[in-house]
């Protein structure tokens, strides 16, 4: 017998190391840096960004000079007679002017890069907000799993402590149908909270940028670290923040792209020049020269010009009144978030008193059940009111989190944020 317990001991104590060692205890920074380096999402964005610059390159390559080199064997028959000419040549063509077309197109680009540029922050900050409401929502579910717990344990006394009244004559079977109740809404609510936490583990690990669902727990407390109690200017703060820097950007593209679409009105101008050798035998030695010079002006191309001009300056007006609609919207934003961070941080104040109280009524409402000095249903008010109050206290501290997170997020706040804050 005492070399099965002792057998039973040391599986029991190897299953609970293995179950310790599977699960990935993360805090917040570990988090981010985590999401720095995998998250699809950033990666996504910053291919984006390869993509624009790689375009401004490609448009920028026509202000320099096209080389090309050729070698060719032509051979023809005339009468019977077989003519063999070889040749070899190198060729270059150089823009001289065209209305500085080519220019604008390069300026566009570069803010359309510099656009690209802000959009990877603005998914940056996307990302923060949703991977700090994962986080926050796996510290809530951790602790509402405790919470649960300890109360079907005190449901479960006060069913032991009803059933003894029961017994004795001192309590009706309504008050124990009623305990038993609790006691299995409890029970249920411990299973619900179990798998909530794993709803959340996934969420988690999803901001991660993993693909399997991998046990973690979130380490970190329901601590307000960016509180901002100050009200700040959010006219000047406005202007920092990379949605509206995005905004900006596209409108100064579009405005080049309208002086590029003008200069298709110009003539092009081109400078060419040739040199090689030809012979009708090989290697050719008789050398060969030629420069030109070329305007080209389109004169009719079905209005087609006239058509991108009139595109050009809609496509601006429109980033024009993009760019105050964006303004407006993110002052109204961060309005709104900050205000609602203090509402949350006031709250979560309010929660804790109501709190303390319940636990302190509930204690000595405890001690007068069991002694007969108040009646069930003055004792069982008692006690739902702490189940109340506990739940009502952690979700206030888990929503203060969430709406420091929006507030970050609603001035720009990226995934280095904390880096940055701390440095200031």
């Amino acid at each position: 017998m005492k070399k099965q317990l002792f057998i039973f001991i040391i599986v029991a104590c190897v299953c609970i190391s293995n179950t310790c060692a599977a699960e990935e205890v993360l805090n917040w920074e570990n988090c981010v840096k985590a999401a720095q380096e995998k998250h699809p999402d950033l990666v996504s964005a910053q291919e984006q960004l390869n993509q624009a610059i790689a375009s401004k390159s490609i448009i920028g390559s026509d202000l320099l000079p096209q080389i090309s080199t050729e070698v060719f064997r032509k051979r023809t028959d005339t009468n019977k007679v077989i003519t063999d000419n070889y040749q070899y040549a190198v060729t270059a063509q150089q823009l001289v002017f065209d209305g500085f077309k080519i220019l604008y197109d390069v300026i566009a680009a570069d803010k359309t890069a510099r656009s690209k540029l802000y959009s990877q922050a603005v998914v940056s900050s996307d990302v923060r907000l949703r991977l700090r409401t994962a986080f926050v929502e796996l510290l809530r579910a951790q602790a509402l799993l405790e919470i649960v717990k300890d109360i079907a344990q005190r449901r479960k006394q006060n069913v032991e402590l009803l059933r003894l009244r029961y017994d004795v004559g001192k309590e009706h079977k309504g008050s124990l149908l009623t305990v038993q109740a609790d006691l299995r809404l409890a029970e249920f609510e411990v299973a619900q909270a179990q798998r909530d936490l794993v709803v959340a583990q996934r969420r988690l690990n999803k901001e991660l940028g993993r693909t399997a669902l991998k046990p973690l727990k979130a380490e970190g407390e329901f601590t307000i670290t960016y509180a901002d109690t100050e009200k700040p200017a959010f006219e000047s703060l406005v202007e920092s923040t990379p949605f509206l820097k995005d905004l900006v950007a596209k409108k100064e593209s579009a405005k080049f792209e309208v002086k590029s679409a003008q200069a298709d009105f110009f003539p092009q101008v081109f400078l060419t020049g040739s040199y090689g050798k030809k012979k009708e035998k090989w290697p050719p030695d008789r050398r060969t020269w030629y420069v030109e010079g070329k305007v080209s002006f389109p004169l009719f191309e079905g209005n087609s010009r006239f058509a991108e001009l009139s595109r050009a300056k809609s496509a601006y007006r429109q980033a024009l009144a993009d760019e105050k609609s964006g303004r407006d919207g993110v002052i109204l934003t961060m309005e709104e978030q900050w205000a609602q961070l203090q509402d949350t941080i006031d709250y979560v104040e309010v929660q804790r008193q109501f709190l303390e109280a319940t636990e302190e009524r509930a204690k000595i409402a405890q001690s007068q059940y069991s002694n007969g000095l108040i009646l069930f249903d003055n004792w069982i008010i008692i006690e739902d009111d702490l189940v109340a109050a506990k739940k009502a206290f952690l979700s206030a501290q888990a929503n203060a989190l969430l709406a420091e997170a929006e507030w970050i997020q609603a001035k720009g706040g990226t995934l280095g944020y904390d880096d940055v804050y701390e440095k200031q």
